[in-house]
């Protein structure tokens, strides 16, 4: 365990049920460390950004679609076989600290825990990519995705 991290009862809950399905698709959501809003740096979130594209992700995971928020990440990824989704989701976290560490921000920068959805076969894979890039629009920050700059998908 990390030193300063606590494993409560709402840590655990997280992982309860948690279960890696080789090229299942999943939703997956985590935080900036005490929620701070990190990724309203532009160099910062840039830096974060660069560490989710595919060439940077690939051997653990292909990120479908996902978006970088102030405080926040949502990701829609498929597991390739290989690793399970906390794996993945580790090295997604891992890439993106040390980029943001070599950008100047001060450590940790995620939370430790993420949450997750697993897409059943009939869920819609494309309107839940949808619903995560449209993030910015419901939070307020732009109008327009397009306005966005931390963001991408797979089908683009």
């Amino acid at each position: 365990m990390l030193a300063g991290m606590t494993d409560t009862p709402g840590h655990r809950a997280l992982r309860k049920g948690r279960h890696s399905q080789p090229n299942g698709i999943y939703l997956v959501t985590f935080t900036a460390a005490a929620r701070r809003p990190l990724f309203a740096d532009f160099q910062v979130a840039c830096a974060a950004s660069r560490t989710f594209e595919p060439s940077a992700v690939a051997e653990s995971a292909v990120l479908l679609c996902w978006v970088l928020m102030p405080d926040h990440f949502h990701g829609l990824l498929r597991l390739d076989g290989a690793k399970n989704l906390s794996q993945a989701v580790r090295r997604i976290k891992s890439r993106s600290s040390r980029a943001c560490a070599c950008a100047g921000t001060a450590q940790p920068v995620w939370a430790k825990t993420f949450h997750d959805h697993a897409l059943r076969r009939d869920e819609d894979v494309l309107g839940t990519a949808r619903y995560i890039i449209a993030n910015p629009i419901r939070a307020g920050i732009v109008e327009r995705v397009r306005e966005y700059p931390f963001w991408n998908a797979v089908w683009l």
